[in-house]
Order: structure tokens, then C-alpha cells, then sequence
């Protein structure tokens, strides 16, 4: 190994843990190790694919961590895990067919509704209070979990703000939430991963050492931000999803 590769296998050691621990609170890995892929010189569908990886291993990781917590609600969440799977590999399969670029607008209105009301509402969040929902409103919650799912397979960045944000929405604290928004990203990122693999996009020399150092850092965000409690992840959740939109207005504007 050079001394060139050893300086990029600590930088993607060190960027994989820090979007380990992000990720695991609030969502919004992607925002950090997609940049440093790119920067490696390989395209993008290569470098969306081999962030799949490295964010189903996180997502993976920070699911089980929530679950032995008691901060996984499996036994309802699980219903919904085949909508994420099914929109998300319909999602990455679309990618082939239609520009990504397409879906940025919409995101980024997207995005500002979440930042904006998460911070209007300052108690949001901070209480278990799951609400009985309506059969029109379980089908608009439904569908909205399948379009997350395929919007995750399709281009990504803001999923995990976005399955937190419906979970809210139902009733869930900030804990709560990010356990069942890791359990179902898990679910959109595999699907998304292997349909990948099948298109032969993953660039597997830097995805796994980026993926390992991804878990570590997903065990120690989720059990920080399970002890640190809601007040904790609703912080780190309105500055992950403002980064969010900041960069990709940068990106859309400048």
C-alpha cells in the first residue's frame, strides 16, 4: 500500500465514523460521506452506490443498538418495512432511467418544512403520545413511508430527517422516532444496495473499510443520543437538516 492510499484510508475511516454517529441521531450521513466518495475521482452513480453500502451497515447498526435500548417500537414497525424496500429499490432502479436532479426542488421544499416546523413546535417531540389514526390518515402515512422509500433509492440525502419527521408527526418522541426511522432507512438502503450490486456499481475497496468504521461510529451515536435523551436529538436533528438544505441550495444556486 502507498503512502497516498494510507492517507485515504483514514480519511474515509474518519469521515465513515463521523456520518456513523450523525446518522444514527438525526439522519443526514449521506451529507458526509457521498462528498468524500466523490472526491476519490469516481463517478457518481459508483459513489451513491458505494454510500449504500457504508449507510446500510450504519443504519444497520444504529437500528440494533435502538432496539436492545427498548427504543425500537418492532412490533408495529415492521409492517411498514416492505414499503421502504419495495420504493426504494424501484427508486434506485429509476435512477437509470430519469436525472436524480429532477427530485431536488421538491426536496428542498421538503426540507424547510421540516426545519421550519420543528422549530415553531419547541415541545415537539419531547413526549411518547402516538395518536389513533384514521383510516384516511394511516393511508396518506402509509403512502408517504413507501415515497420516502423510493425518493431514498433515488437520490437520498434528508431520508433519515424525513422518517423521523413522519414519526413525529404521528405522535412518536425524538428517541422513539429515530429507532423506527433507522429500522426502515436500513431497509431502503439494502434494497437501494442491492439492486446496485446487480448493476455492479459498488466499489467495494472503499466502501468496506469506510463501512466498518460507519458501525463503530453508529454504536457510539446511538447509545450517546439514547442517553442524552429527546432534547438531545431534536438539537442535532434541526442542525443536520438545516446542513441539509444549505448545502443542496448551494448546490442547486451556485
Amino acid at each position: 500500500m502507498t503512502e497516498l492510499d494510507i492517507y485515504l484510508l483514514l480519511i474515509l475511516i474518519i469521515f465513515g465514523f463521523l456520518s456513523g454517529f450523525i446518522d444514527s441521531v438525526a439522519g443526514g450521513g449521506g451529507l458526509i460521506t457521498l462528498p468524500v466518495l466523490l472526491s476519490t475521482g469516481m463517478n457518481p452513480s459508483a459513489a451513491v452506490a458505494t454510500n449504500k453500502l457504508v449507510g446500510t451497515m450504519g443504519s444497520f447498526t444504529s437500528a440494533f443498538v435502538f432496539l436492545k435500548s427498548g427504543k425500537l417500537d418492532l412490533s408495529s414497525v415492521y409492517k411498514l418495512f416492505p414499503l421502504v424496500f419495495i420504493g426504494a429499490m424501484i427508486g434506485a432502479w429509476t435512477v437509470h432511467l430519469i436525472d436524480p436532479e429532477v427530485l431536488k426542488p421538491l426536496m428542498l421544499i421538503m426540507l424547510g418544512v421540516v426545519a421550519f416546523y420543528t422549530v415553531v413546535k419547541k415541545d415537539w417531540g419531547s413526549i411518547y403520545a402516538e395518536k389513533k389514526l384514521t383510516s384516511r390518515n394511516l393511508l396518506i402515512f402509509i403512502i408517504t413511508i413507501f415515497v420516502i422509500g423510493f425518493y431514498d433509492g433515488f437520490l437520498g440525502p434528508g431520508t433519515g430527517s424525513f422518517l423521523i419527521f413522519a414519526f413525529l408527526i404521528i405522535g412518536a418522541d425524538f428517541i422513539k422516532a429515530a429507532g423506527n426511522a433507522k429500522f426502515l432507512n436500513f431497509g431502503s438502503n439494502i434494497a437501494a444496495l442491492i439492486m446496485f450490486i446487480f448493476l455492479g456499481e459498488v466499489n467495494y475497496a472503499y466502501g468496506f473499510p469506510m463501512a466498518v468504521a460507519c458501525i463503530a461510529g453508529s454504536v457510539f451515536g446511538a447509545r450517546f443520543a439514547i442517553s442524552r435523551g429527546s432534547g438531545y436529538i431534536r438539537a442535532i436533528f434541526i442542525i443536520v437538516t438545516f446542513s441539509l438544505l444549505a448545502k443542496n441550495l448551494y448546490d442547486v444556486f451556485w
